[in-house]
This record gives C-alpha cells, structure tokens and sequence, in this order.
C-alpha cells in the first residue's frame, strides 16, 4: 500500500477591503446577482460573477424550481452562459457570495461538488486555472488560485 498526502492552499482576507481591486468589483457584482436569486424554497441566495479574458463580467444567481433537482446554483448558470455567449473566452477569476434568508452567514461559503465539476470542466477546456474568490454575506473571504484546490481528484474526460 502507498499513501498519497494531496494538500490544498486557500488565502484568507480578513474583509473586502484586504482584496485586490478586480477582486472587491468582482465580489460586489456577486452582491447584485445575490439580490437576484430565486430561492422560494430554500432561502439561501447565492450570486456569483465571472470576469472573462475578454473583459466582460458575467453574473449568475441560483434558481429554485418546486421539483428540486431542476433548479441551477449560481456558478454553473454564470459559467453556462458566458460558454455559450463568449465560447473562445477564458474564465479568468470568479467571485461568488452566499446568504441566507434565516441566519447570517459570515464565514466563507465555497461552491458546491456540482459546481465544483463545472468549474473544473472549463479549467480543463481552457488549459488554465481559474481564480475562485468566495465568502458568505459578509465576513472573511477564501480565495484559491485554481479549482484545483477544492476538487483535487478531478473527474474528467481521461476516464470516459
């Protein structure tokens, strides 16, 4: 048998104001598609913003359907539509802010395992890493430098 140590690096700001400047306007237009979420069901708004290679900022926020699985997060509908609007873009950074309706959240919320593989699915697509920048309402905010980090033992088309 062989162990195998994977390790994951996560930089932690203190608040916005610790971000680099297209990270602050990154997470702030995750703010506005937050505010934007459809989420009858759960509560929990999510909004994200992507910056392209191309320069457009592209947001997404996550919407419910009363037939659970149907719904999408925010990531996956902000990735899907710059793939379908700017499909020769890159997905340089991506900001993504998380609340809820019944309690604050104040510590850093990373996206979801679906998310995860979409996010991973574009690295792999584009030849490079993406920036991912998260936190909840308010509080600390997690930035890792690639998908990398939060899905280690990607799933990818080297399987198939």
């Amino acid at each position: 048998m062989k162990e195998i140590k994977i390790e994951s690096t996560l930089y932690i700001y203190q608040d916005l104001d610790e971000l680099p400047k297209e990270g602050i306007l990154l997470m702030q237009k995750a703010f506005e598609a937050r505010k934007n979420a459809y989420a009858p069901y759960s509560s929990f708004y999510v909004g994200a913003a992507l910056l392209l290679d191309n320069g457009e900022i592209i947001t997404g926020n996550n919407q419910e359907n009363a037939s659970y699985p149907s719904g999408l997060c925010a990531e996956r509908t902000a990735i899907y539509y710059a793939g379908s609007q700017y499909p020769n873009a890159k997905i340089l950074r991506i900001a993504i802010s998380a609340g809820s309706k019944n309690n604050q959240t104040s510590k850093p919320i990373p996206p979801c395992g679906a998310c995860r593989q979409a996010i991973a699915e574009y690295e792999i697509k584009q030849n490079a890493p993406i920036e991912i920048y998260f936190m909840g309402e308010t509080g600390k905010i997690a930035k890792s430098n690639s998908l990398e980090n939060l899905l280690p033992l990607v799933f990818d088309k080297s399987v198939l």
